[in-house]
């Protein structure tokens, strides 16, 4: 009779446990409820042993801090906000970290660039000045931090701060027409960077980038705001087929103030991906084919001489990434996928190859760097399976490989700058990030810095969804899945399925790593009542180059067949109902799902699309270019690819969405896509949110829209 009361007692203490467990709301995921504890961005010190923080305190008040690696203590402070009394928003440390630069003031202007207002301090001295009066782009200190170069209204100045002379390297810039020293919208969208200047190690001479805008055609949004009349806010945006800005590579002499156009020696459009200086002073630049199916390395002489030193063909596009070192004698270390895998290579100074150091089925997926004094590379793989990354390190004869993480799942690290240290960021699908100090020469465990045990421990609150991974044999491929299932998954009963992807070039969505807050949302529509999956289909990272670019010149093809056919293969299992299957995405991921509810209209039922590409024709040239050429060249892949060419075949339930003021997929798509609906007489929703760029966020408005889906999803799907 006891032992029948304690089982008892058990049972229901089981059970109210459980019925004390929450589920996951929409507003405890955007309000931050699950968020993680991350370390704050560091910039390892010269030594490999201290590094910096900028701090926010408690009083509101900002300073620059130095901490040791192996402690993790304070050991000093070298700026406050309470100090120089202004705000301190970024800083950047001049290479003898003499000097720093204090950004009190910035206005983003798009992703990645901002006007800012910059001072100069002097770390010794503790002396405080206006680098200029306003608001500049892109500062950078030269070598020897004597001097801080910026460029202003479309022009390249530097200021010496020994005399404090400003002198100005171009006057040509003109706002909307011609760019000296930072990058136009499509190269800082696509080609990821904003300064497009660099230093030569003696300061003596910047190479720069020149943008002529002239005949690239501009593009305008309304931005609403909250007054009688709304504004406008135009820029120059080439769209596929249409005219680039003309780049052109130039130095300036800081001692004569001459400036020199560099002679390419080409007779065709290209893109000027990366200009660097080896620390022997010899300038190379990365020169892209309009078609980016060609790469081509200059060494360019000081008096403006130019010769390729090799050339990366590809028959579909080459990838530019920053994975550039060079060595002592000029040679340099470089990745590439000429092998199918990504890989580091050796090449001497004239641009042969000496060797290829890493190889195997697997991805160099982060390059790191190279140790001197050791002479070992560092680097992140794929080796432990393609959902996975690890650390690791190799000699330069490409020999002694060591594995410098240790558990599965994905490791990413931040070496200090001598290699003595790095901090191993890890994480997995049921384990969220775990930061630890490791040594690099064998990866041991000095201290862990920062878990996330406080989250593990609320998470227990809540009723929450974990992964399943595995593999799907989909058109001749083993795709990688994961599947979300409700908590009181019965196997005897069937469930709707809600269909999640991205599925852009060498993207990569089934990952073991920690959850994102769609994770999150996911895990809640799991639990109340849907099966959640995801597919990384054809076109996708990680799995060989053959896999990732079959969908060149066809964007949209090869990604929906595998969607379709895998969302029909689920629909054969029992516990699934195959007429309640639904799709969603966002950006590449919109136009996944859009193209999936119209040529899959027999598969799915309900489709979300947010922020999608609808026509191929209206997005930018060197996204769009490099995988399906130009439209003039390649229409029927345009067309037969883009969803609006097919509303005609809507069946289901579609739900279209979109921020005014998204300036990378222009809400033009979603108002063409939606006149072509209306006139093909289809029924759907859709809804704008003013103001809002291609993230959609801001105030109450990730809750509006996630709360908007999830409505969507229950009615609908």
């Amino acid at each position: 009779m006891i032992k029948k009361c304690t089982l008892l007692l058990a049972f229901l203490f089981v059970g109210q446990s459980i019925i004390a467990q929450n589920n996951i709301s929409v507003e405890d995921i955007y309000k931050g409820s699950f968020r993680t504890q991350r370390l704050q961005s560091l910039a390892s010190l010269n030594n490999g042993t201290e590094y910096l923080v900028l701090n926010s305190n408690r009083d509101r008040s900002q300073s620059i801090d130095k901490y040791s690696y192996l402690t993790g203590e304070k050991t000093a402070t070298l700026v406050s906000s309470k100090e120089i009394e202004l705000p301190i928003k970024d800083y950047t440390l001049s290479d003898d970290e003499s000097k720093m630069l204090i950004i009190t003031e910035r206005e983003s202007i798009f992703r990645r660039s901002a006007y800012e207002k910059v001072y100069v301090y002097d770390l010794n001295s503790k002396q405080l000045s206006l680098l200029y009066d306003g608001l500049v782009r892109s500062p950078s200190f030269s070598p020897d931090a004597s001097k801080v170069a910026f460029v202003l209204d479309n022009n390249l100045y530097y200021k010496d701060l020994n005399t404090l002379e400003v002198v100005q390297a171009t006057n040509d810039g003109v706002i909307n027409k011609l760019i000296n020293g930072v990058t136009d919208w499509v190269y800082e969208e696509e080609f990821a960077f904003v300064k497009a200047y660099e230093w030569s190690p003696n300061g003596e001479q910047i190479a720069f980038l020149s943008f002529d805008e002239s005949a690239v055609p501009e593009f305008s949004m309304d931005v609403y705001g909250k007054e009688l009349y709304q504004t406008q806010t135009v820029f120059k945006y080439p769209k596929a087929g249409e005219a680039n800005a003309v780049v052109n590579l130039h130095l300036f002499n800081l001692k004569t103030g001459a400036r020199q156009q560099v002679d390419l020696n080409r007779d065709q459009e290209f893109y000027i991906a990366r200009i660097n200086y080896s620390p022997k002073g010899q300038l190379t630049a990365q020169v892209l084919n309009r078609h980016q199916n060609l790469l081509d390395f200059y060494n360019i002489q000081p008096d403006g001489t130019a010769a390729i030193a090799f050339t990366e063909k590809d028959n579909a596009y080459v990838d530019v990434t920053d994975d550039l070192t060079f060595l002592k004698d000029g040679s340099f270390l470089w990745t590439s996928e000429k092998d199918n895998r990504r890989h580091i290579y050796l090449y001497d100074a004239d641009g042969r190859e000496k060797r290829q150091i890493t190889s195997g089925d697997w991805d160099v997926t982060a390059y790191y760097g190279y140790d001197p004094k050791s002479k070992r590379i560092f680097f992140q793989s794929t080796e432990d399976g393609s959902i996975n990354r690890g650390i690791y390190s190799i000699s330069l004869k490409g020999k002694s490989k060591r594995k410098l993480s240790s558990q599965i799942g994905t490791n990413s690290a931040d070496f200090s700058k001598n290699f003595t240290y790095f901090i191993n960021s890890f994480s997995s699908a049921t384990e969220p990030p775990v930061y630890t100090l490791r040594r690099a020469k064998d990866g041991n465990i000095e201290r862990e810095i920062l878990n996330n045990n406080d989250l593990k421990l609320k998470l227990q609150n809540y009723q929450w969804s974990k992964k399943e991974f595995s593999t799907i044999d989909i058109n001749g491929n083993d795709l990688n899945m994961w599947m979300m299932k409700p908590l009181d998954y019965d196997p005897n009963q069937q469930y709707p399925l809600l269909m999640f992807q991205y599925s852009g070039p060498g993207s990569q969505q089934v990952s073991n790593s920690w959850y994102g807050a769609n994770d999150f949302w996911h895990s809640m529509l799991a639990n109340e009542g849907y099966i959640i999956v995801c597919v990384d289909g054809r076109g996708t990272g990680y799995k060989g180059a053959d896999f990732k670019k079959i969908t060149q010149k066809e964007l949209g093809k090869y990604e929906v067949e595998d969607q379709i056919a895998a969302a029909k293969k689920l629909g054969m299992r029992k516990d699934i109902d195959k007429d309640r299957i639904g799709i969603w995405g966002w950006s590449y991921g919109g136009f996944m799902s859009s193209n999936c509810i119209l040529k899959g209209n027999d598969t799915f039922s309900t489709a979300i699309a947010v922020a999608p590409v609808t026509n191929w024709r209206f997005y930018d040239t060197i996204y769009t270019e490099r995988y399906m050429t130009t439209p003039q060249e390649n229409p029927s892949g345009y067309d037969e690819n883009s969803p609006i060419n097919h509303v005609d075949k809507l069946k289901g339930n579609y739900l279209l969405i979109h921020g005014s003021a998204d300036d990378n997929v222009h809400v033009q798509n979603t108002m063409l896509m939606i006149e072509a609906l209306v006139q093909a007489n289809k029924q759907f929703d859709w809804a704008i949110y003013p103001d809002k760029n291609h993230g959609i966020y801001g105030g109450y408005t990730r809750i509006h829209l996630f709360n908007m889906m999830t409505d969507f999803i229950k009615e609908k799907l």
